[in-house]
């Protein structure tokens, strides 16, 4: 598939997620998506916005696409052809998820994954706070951390799942930053259970 191919899709999807929630990415500018934004505003037209994604707006997903907590996943669903004239080159295994039964679900779950980094940027969590790794033996999915780090960003979203109410005492805390019972937040998993990825979150 060329980029031309792809730029249509590409570029709708990420303008109507535009729509939604205007950070779409970590860098602090990018001409795509300021162009994504001016089609939004009906400031240039759809063929501006396929010549603009074409030149700019896969600069850094197809080379990203396949790493994962800094390294490459033993699988490549597409091939980068770029360099030789083209686009891109999908392989069986992406073919493959269309065929599977999970592949039943795929446009739902790939949005939801979308929606969930969508509300990490806009809560200002940490995107180091969860790790999620597969067990291929066992056939399951869990989630680790590194042993000690500070979470401090989620502690907005931690709080209602508490009512206001410290896990061990019970006592009411606060995430206002100028309160006196500011909640401290303490993230662990206990390392000899990380296989059942159970996750243990406190406030005091």
């Amino acid at each position: 598939m060329t980029l031309a191919e792809l730029a249509p899709a590409f570029s709708h999807y990420i303008c109507q997620h535009l729509k939604l929630s205007d950070k779409q990415a970590t860098s602090r500018s990018s001409q795509f998506l300021d162009s994504c934004r001016k089609f939004n505003k009906h400031e240039i037209s759809e063929d501006q916005l396929i010549e603009e994604t074409v030149r700019n707006g896969f600069n850094n997903v197809i080379d990203a696409f396949h790493i994962v907590n800094q390294g490459e996943v033993g699988f490549r669903f597409f091939t980068d052809d770029r360099k030789n004239g083209g686009g891109i080159t999908l392989t069986d295994e992406l073919l493959q998820l269309r065929t599977d039964f999970q592949g039943l679900s795929l446009v739902q779950e790939v949005e939801a994954r979308w929606n969930l980094v969508e509300t990490a940027w806009l809560l200002n969590i940490g995107r180091n706070l969860i790790i999620v790794e597969a067990d291929n033996d066992e056939g399951v999915l869990f989630i680790t951390t590194q042993r000690r780090i500070n979470i401090t960003s989620s502690r907005d979203a931690l709080n209602g799942y508490q009512k206001g109410r410290c896990f061990y005492c019970f006592d009411e805390i606060s995430v206002a930053s100028n309160s006196n019972q500011l909640a401290d937040v303490d993230h662990f998993f206990p390392w000899v259970l990380k296989r059942d990825g159970i996750m243990l979150d406190a406030e005091s």
